[in-house]
């Protein structure tokens, strides 16, 4: 299957299949990358300047942007830098680290995701409670255990995948170290590996995302025993961003994830959207669809506007 020349470093193949638009290419991923980095820096920034949002939702928000803001740190520079480059080598120890974030932050994402789904549901089902079981410390303590859950899995993966040799060829037909091209350049049988992490990897995928439905079917079901129009817009205006970026997320997610195996270049393009595109689109639909978020926008304006005057 390989040859037995023990590897040191991998070649990132990435989009050097289509070598006519890597200049487009990277012009597009940088300015998404740099609306990405602005949107997740403005929530951040508006979350922790203005104390009407020193909630339990917000604070969530802050987290999910913080945890996207370095899932992409891991990703798009090395990727943005090697579609300039001829040399798209990056060693194993880096591939390593790189798998490693990458697998740790997607997953805290995703409980992070979750947790704001339960957010929502004491919120709406248990009003009264609310206040008593969903405070800060509580709110800092399960955003701890995301980032503490995301990285366990995603070091027993790492550990799996790099705990032999590789051999050549050294190539990984990806744009990033994914970790199904990289253990198909093991020196041993991957097969178990692979079926190893992959089962890891939707089990966390699909465990969150049954957890966030069955989350808002009780939702649901209390909304529609609102007797009031306006209670159940109201309601379900709360959920409503939340909602529209689960979909995003895990519908990306799964393309990735739960889909046969294809070739390398397609592996290649289909990952783009969950690497790219999901966190670009996160905090604008965080942003836009929240008049809180908006209000203390605005705030910050008018005192940027007083300085200048002053």
């Amino acid at each position: 299957k390989f040859n037995q020349t023990v590897l040191k470093e991998f070649i990132l193949v990435g989009f050097s299949a289509y070598p006519n638009v890597q200049a487009f290419l990277f012009v597009i991923f940088f300015c998404l990358y740099l609306f990405t980095l602005a949107g997740n820096l403005t929530i951040m920034g508006l979350t922790w300047g203005d104390r009407f949002l020193h909630t339990p939702m917000y604070l969530f928000l802050s987290a999910l942007s913080f945890s996207e803001t370095c899932y992409t740190l891991a990703i798009i520079p090395k990727m943005l830098a090697d579609l300039l480059s001829k040399s798209r080598a990056i060693s194993v120890t880096g591939c390593g680290l790189q798998m490693c974030f990458f697998l740790g932050l997607g997953g805290t994402n995703c409980i992070i995701l979750t947790l704001m789904g339960y957010d929502r549901f004491l919120a709406i089902c248990n009003p009264l409670r609310y206040p008593l079981l969903m405070t800060n410390v509580a709110c800092a303590q399960l955003v701890a255990s995301a980032w503490a859950g995301g990285f366990l899995v995603s070091l027993i993966e790492t550990v799996l995948i790099f705990r032999g040799s590789f051999c050549s060829p050294n190539l990984i037909r990806h744009f990033f170290c994914h970790m199904r091209a990289v253990v198909r350049l093991t020196c041993r049988d991957s097969d178990l590996t692979e079926f190893i992490v992959t089962v890891i990897s939707v089990s966390g995928l699909l465990g969150t995302f049954l957890l966030l439905l069955l989350t808002y079917v009780f939702i649901l079901s209390t909304v529609l025993r609102i007797p009031s129009a306006e209670g159940k817009q109201k309601a379900f205006s709360t959920c409503a961003s939340h909602l529209t970026v689960v979909i995003v997320h895990f519908g990306f997610a799964s393309i990735v994830y739960l889909k046969p195996e294809a070739s390398g270049g397609d592996d290649t393009l289909m990952a783009v959207p969950y690497t790219v595109i999901t966190p670009f689109l996160s905090p604008i639909i965080f942003s836009l669809r929240n008049k809180d978020m908006k209000q203390a926008f605005r705030k910050v304006m008018r005192k940027t506007d007083a300085l200048k005057k002053y």
